[in-house]
């Protein structure tokens, strides 16, 4: 399965990497897409119909109900973790923490960030990890549900890796990635959230999408 994700991350990178600099004005739209016919004029029309992400319901660190409906009309950009994990975590949360900070005041971003264990990641265990980040602002949520949905969630519809893995240290296996995804809930750019270059890129095609989102 490992190596199913590496080809998925590769595809998109390669979707990335075919705009031109010129050309970065407007982001690529990442993952499948199919044709969908419709009619008009009396002749078949072909549209394309891309890949969203579909409707969810996580709670957040204050007990709050998040939804597509927190989330509409804006731009976000989430990521998988867990509060104890012991290797790529705390610079995945270091990195998003710079995100946090240029667009905590921006009512048109969001953070998700969906804890793949939710057993021990309680609402209670999730608030404190967020006080201790020092986030004060409800642009960044740190959810919890249901293990099965949030893992399905990721590799379904985010295309990034999460899953249970008792061989490695924590339990789970996970990819640090963050998606960046417009107001459509189309994802528009992935990113090694690891890597401050990386997150350098994402900051700037924020920008970039928040431009378009204004067109």
């Amino acid at each position: 399965m490992r190596n199913a994700f590496v080809a998925i991350g590769l595809g998109l990178a390669l979707a990335y990497g075919c705009t031109s600099s010129t050309e970065q004005k407007k982001l690529p739209i990442l993952g499948p897409r199919e044709p969908q016919v419709t009619t008009g004029d009396g002749k078949p029309q072909v549209d394309t119909l891309y890949h969203s992400i579909p409707d969810f319901a996580f709670l957040d660190q204050d007990s709050q109900m998040v939804t597509q409906q927190t989330v509409a009309g804006k731009i976000y950009v989430a990521d998988f973790f867990f509060t104890s994990c012991p290797s790529i975590c705390p610079k995945m949360k270091s990195q998003m923490l710079r995100v946090y900070e240029k667009y905590k005041d921006n009512p048109k971003v969001a953070l998700l960030s969906h804890s793949i264990d939710p057993t021990h990641d309680t609402v209670a265990v999730l608030r404190d990890y967020a006080q201790r980040l020092g986030v004060k602002s409800s642009t960044w949520h740190f959810l919890t549900g249901n293990r099965d949905t949030i893992l399905d969630m990721a590799q379904k519809h985010y295309f990034t890796s999460a899953m249970v893995d008792n061989t490695v240290p924590g339990g789970f296996e996970h990819s640090g990635a963050f998606l960046l995804v417009d107001g459509q809930r189309r994802i528009r750019g992935h990113y090694d959230g690891t890597n401050a270059e990386d997150v350098d890129k994402l900051l700037r095609d924020m920008d970039v999408l928040l431009a378009e989102k204004e067109k």
